[in-house]
């Protein structure tokens, strides 16, 4: 049997609640950035990277982005929780609508397995502006599809996977997968489709509930 363990990036991995609110925020655009997402982000992806990645943000120095990517914290605890979850033979995941570059950056650091998120393309130095949605993959409500074709992918059953999330984003993904845990959650309804809720900024607090979700599955495989 493989487990999988899957991340949600922002909040989760890292301390921040959303990169993309953060990038907004360093180049003046958070105020219309944030009317647009709330507008857009459930209906029309495609019309919102056309306004935010094709308007707002097309030509922009990438060194503010690149600075970003480096800056941003870990939360606690992530490396010591990886580094357990390599020991337990996990294969390790992140499904994120954040940006591929602070993926690739959590993948070398962590040794992360597998990586699915949105790629804001560099040309010249500067935001290239692309609109082609096949650059931004993860959109909102789509990730359990993005799961299940990790699964099927490589042969993973899905009540093997675990789900680590912390918001609405995540519920479809949170009801495929054999266990959830909403970790530090900022919503209410998130925490209804949870095994597990942690209000903890330590990530190693997820490894408690791992213990029991183990645990569990020895007595069921006794039990056949």
């Amino acid at each position: 049997m493989t487990r999988l363990i899957c991340f949600d990036m922002d909040g989760v991995i890292f301390e921040h609640l959303n990169f993309w609110f953060e990038l907004h925020k360093a180049y003046g655009t958070y105020e219309e950035g944030k009317e647009l997402t709330e507008k857009y982000i459930k209906t029309n992806y495609q019309k919102l990277v056309d306004e935010v990645v094709g308007r707002l943000w097309k030509g922009n120095d990438a060194k503010v982005f690149y600075k970003l990517i480096g800056k941003v914290k870990y939360n606690r605890g992530v490396k010591e929780t990886f580094k357990e979850l390599r020991k337990r033979k996990y294969k390790t995941a992140i499904i994120s609508s954040g940006p591929r570059h602070l993926a690739m950056r959590a993948k070398k650091d962590l040794m992360i397995d597998y990586i699915y998120a949105n790629n804001l393309i560099i040309r010249n130095k500067r935001i290239a502006g692309s609109r082609n949605i096949k650059n931004w993959p993860i959109r909102h409500g789509n990730k359990a599809e993005v799961l299940r074709e990790l699964c099927r992918k490589h042969n993973i059953d899905l009540k093997d996977a675990t789900i680590v999330c912390n918001e609405d984003n995540d519920i479809k993904m949170a009801r495929s997968a054999g266990h959830a845990i909403a970790f530090n959650p900022i919503t209410e309804e998130i925490k209804k489709y949870c095994n597990v809720i942690i209000k903890n900024k330590n990530l190693t607090a997820i490894l408690k509930p791992l213990d029991e979700f183990e645990r569990r599955e020895s007595i069921f495989k006794m039990l056949e």
